[in-house]
């Protein structure tokens, strides 16, 4: 490798299986506040901000400290269910190691918790695989806005035009396309057509290989 590369993770839906654990999580939520949430509408938020979730379906009429409060307890139901029934996303370990061994910075950017983001990856087995992780509590502005991958390729020491991000939504793979980064998308919460702004679309991590990725970064910056 040339220069130094990165590659910045979402993951929901990039790391884990985690769509029916969300979708159940905030079920259980709702239950408690005697509100409706469909699957239609969980899907149009997936992979956004609790905040933002909660500022679309209420559109400004629960305050801040409702938010955070109703959040952590949507986020510890979630971390229940995950402990019983994680589901790593095929190809994710395998992935990953083949990253670090070749020199890739590896980085996590993502909109959900820390403790999430730490059980997730103690979960794999690949905790110290990450130079680097952002998550909610280090942003203010979620996904598309570019915040998360930007940061994270700060806190790697290089710029964005050095790391490809995985995604899986399409306002992750916007994020990325505005931080600057090469957008690599996989398949699984949502269509093809929906990911087709990314860099690349595939519909597994086993798609994916080190000079795969190498050579998108590098057909990028060109």
């Amino acid at each position: 490798m040339d220069r130094q590369l990165a590659v910045i993770f979402d993951v929901d839906g990039v790391l884990t299986d985690s769509y029916q654990a969300h979708f159940q999580s905030w079920r259980r939520l709702f239950a408690d506040i005697q509100a409706d949430f469909t699957e239609d509408q969980f899907r149009a938020t997936f992979g956004r901000t609790n905040r933002d979730i909660f500022g679309e379906l209420y559109g400004g009429q629960m305050d801040d400290e409702e938010m955070r409060r109703l959040g952590d307890r949507k986020e510890a139901y979630y971390r229940e269910i995950v402990a019983e029934t994680f589901t790593p996303l095929l190809g994710a370990v395998d992935l990953i190691d083949a990253l670090h061994a070749a020199g890739f910075k590896l980085a996590v950017g993502s909109s959900g918790p820390p403790e999430n983001i730490q059980l997730t990856l103690e979960k794999l087995g690949r905790a110290n695989s990450f130079s680097a992780r952002v998550t909610s509590r280090d942003v203010i502005r979620g996904k598309p806005d570019p915040q998360v991958f930007s940061l994270a390729a700060e806190r790697l020491g290089l710029p964005p035009s050095q790391c490809a991000v995985i995604e899986d939504a399409p306002q992750g793979v916007e994020a990325a396309n505005r931080a600057g980064a090469t957008s690599i998308a996989v398949t699984g919460t949502t269509t093809r057509e929906k990911l087709a702004h990314a860099t690349l679309v595939v519909d597994s991590l086993t798609d994916l290989t080190p000079v795969k990725i190498m050579e998108l970064i590098a057909n990028d910056c060109d």
